[in-house]
């Protein structure tokens, strides 16, 4: 298993960087610097191999053989969820006014808000040419299809946005509302990532439909699993305090349980506790009204059913295998 994902993860490498050539083709400019200082691949930490996990690309391509189809012809499908995945992830950080990402400064932090914008905007340009060579190795009909289903992912990634950056002046937010936000912010783009691998293998539309649903409901554990590391994650592992997420007041699935009950939880989170100690209270009363065991519940139940439909699919060979093993390990992940 180990060796086929390393296999596919050297290959998305190779496309991402061969996709980002496209943006170094004007003199004296620093944008293809500024993209490649981005993707881990210039500066400082500097990393030859894959940075990251890559789980949208690597999904794609396991979807795709799983499928029955041709991994390498996926490849400008696994590099265009990446490029929109780096993209949002540039904006989020001008948004959020994140300085650090994986370690070191983020783009606006280091070149300026109107650089960073322009380099998202780029970042985003270049993974809707990738449909474009997916056309061109797979077929127009496929090509055309890819481009409709990452444009709607990039729209429901702007709504979830607009919903994480709304709901941090709200005080009424709903567990409703958290499951609207997620299921466009973290889960669109991850069933778009499965439903681009199926494309390219040729299925047809009710195996389409299976690994699109499979993808959606894989997204919404990892969420929730990141919901839950925010909280009770072993720090030394997570590389954050386990009360980050309380500190900034995040509106994550165990607080709005929290909230929903009433109780002493709720009171605490009233007082916007902010020492180390009462931060400590807040989790107590949490896991005491059943706020760990809810999450564990929910992200169990998700698992369930990503893996149902998963099934649904009738994956085959390594890859099929290797799917199964990563809805397992992604869920059970401590990092």
């Amino acid at each position: 298993m180990e060796d086929l994902t390393q296999t596919y993860l050297l290959a998305i490498e190779d496309e991402l960087k061969s996709a980002l050539e496209r943006a170094n083709d004007v003199r004296d400019t620093q944008l293809h610097d500024i993209l490649t200082y981005h993707m881990g691949w210039k500066g400082k930490l500097r990393r030859n191999g894959p940075r990251g996990k890559r789980i949208r690309p690597l999904l794609v391509l396991l979807t795709c053989s799983a499928a029955g189809g041709d991994w390498r012809k996926a490849l400008p499908a696994a590099a265009a969820v990446e490029l929109v995945h780096n993209f949002s992830l540039i904006h989020d950080d001008i948004e959020d006014c994140s300085p650090i990402r994986h370690g070191r400064s983020t783009i606006w932090k280091k070149w300026g808000i109107p650089h960073a914008i322009n380099a998202g905007d780029a970042m985003f340009t270049l993974a809707h040419l990738q449909s474009v060579r997916l056309a061109e190795m797979v077929s127009q009909p496929v090509g055309l299809k890819a481009v409709e289903v990452l444009q709607q992912a990039c729209l429901h990634l702007t709504q979830g946005q607009y919903l994480d950056l709304a709901y941090e002046n709200r005080e009424d937010v709903t567990i409703d509302d958290y499951w609207l936000m997620v299921e466009r912010k973290t889960a669109a783009l991850v069933s778009a990532s499965t439903e681009l691998g199926a494309l390219s293998a040729f299925c047809d539309d009710l195996t389409c439909n299976s690994y699109r649903n499979f993808g959606r409901l894989l997204g919404l554990a990892f969420q929730v699993q990141d919901d839950y590391l925010g909280i009770w994650g072993n720090s030394a592992l997570t590389g954050k305090s386990v009360q980050s997420d309380l500190l900034t007041r995040k509106k994550t699935l165990p607080v709005l349980y929290g909230l929903s009950q009433c109780g002493k939880f709720a009171q605490l989170w009233k007082q916007n506790p902010a020492k180390s100690r009462e931060l400590d209270q807040l989790i107590s009363a949490l896991e005491s009204e059943g706020g760990k065991e809810f999450v564990k519940s929910q992200g169990v139940m998700l698992v369930d059913n990503a893996l149902h439909e998963l099934e649904q699919a009738h994956p085959r060979g390594q890859a099929g295998k290797v799917l199964k093993y990563l809805v397992k390990s992604l869920s059970d992940r401590q990092t």
